[in-house]
């Protein structure tokens, strides 16, 4: 019988898959014990078969927007026949199920741990956590680098399904050596003058909270501090480096201690957050999503 076109032959799409994992057509080869010709002449199949260019040939190599589709497809193809090995008893002893998450720094360090200490623990998961910005982990999730994520993005991406969780609330918050040294007057006006913390340069939350309480497009000071982590950004606040928003549950325990001042009583900024998952029969991914979303709605404000 005469091969479709539009089939994907798998052999196909497992070697373009090892070809992003690896970065290059010679580390995939050696992976899939064949020769770089091998890799070379499949990926090339798979790309005039799809009528598409697949990969950007940089080192590392790294998948097209068509390309990251294959690969979303070949890792979802892979997680459902660990499943089907797993539950027919194929798989090896003591063999555990590897679930990739991709998860914004402030619920990792707030509430997202203690969701995964419900999972059951049969079957057997070990979880891959990768952190990123709330607004950007839906990427990896089109990438098919995840196979779940909290996100700010209520549009699910393609292949995925998406529930709401809740809303993680912030606080703006200084120290009180701070607050007097440099935000008298009129709050909004300081804090365009002011030193402000920032989690990366993508981050922009406090320059939201300053746009919404100002009511005009004029955001936070440009005299800012980066700290890429979450504990470590609310221990610069504390420090008195800059002010900044700080999640509700890490701020209240230094409210009350008088370490921070809250700037904006009546002024709390709430972000919504999303699980988006792929459409998968997974029992393991499952298990994950049922722990996820209880401990979200007991955590975050609904």
């Amino acid at each position: 019988m005469k091969t479709e076109l539009t089939e994907l032959p798998l052999d196909q799409v497992r070697t373009l898959l090892a070809v992003v994992d690896e970065g290059t057509f010679d580390a995939a080869a050696a992976a899939l014990h064949v020769t770089p010709s091998a890799v070379s002449q499949r990926v090339k199949a798979l790309e005039q078969r799809t009528g598409r260019v697949l990969l950007v040939r940089t080192k590392p190599v790294r998948p097209t927007e068509s390309g990251a589709v294959v690969v979303r497809f070949g890792r979802q193809l892979a997680r459902l026949e660990r499943d089907a090995r797993a539950e027919l008893g194929m798989s090896g002893a003591g063999e555990a199920t590897q679930v990739s998450i991709a998860v914004n720094a402030d619920s990792l360090a707030t509430w997202f741990l203690a969701a995964l200490t419900r999972v059951p623990e049969e079957p057997q998961l070990c979880f891959e956590l990768r952190r990123e910005d709330e607004s950007r982990t839906a990427m990896l999730l089109r990438e098919g680098l995840v196979m779940a994520a909290v996100t700010s993005s209520p549009d699910p991406v393609a292949g995925c399904s998406v529930r709401p969780l809740g809303r993680m609330r912030y606080l703006a918050a200084a120290s009180p050596e701070f607050a007097e040294r440099h935000l008298g007057g009129s709050l909004g006006d300081a804090l365009t003058r002011a030193p402000v913390m920032s989690f990366d340069r993508s981050d922009d939350l406090e320059d939201a909270f300053v746009r919404r309480l100002r009511h005009s497009r004029t955001g936070a000071s440009a005299l800012r501090h980066y700290v890429p982590t979450s504990e470590g950004f609310l221990s610069a606040v504390v420090a008195g480096l800059g002010w900044g928003l700080i999640p509700e549950v890490q701020a209240e325990p230094l409210l009350k201690a008088g370490r921070l001042v809250h700037l904006a009583p009546d002024r709390p900024l709430d972000v919504p957050l999303y699980w988006q998952q792929w459409k998968l029969d997974s029992p393991a991914l499952a298990a994950v999503t049922q722990a996820v979303t209880e401990a979200a709605s007991e955590a975050l404000r609904g």
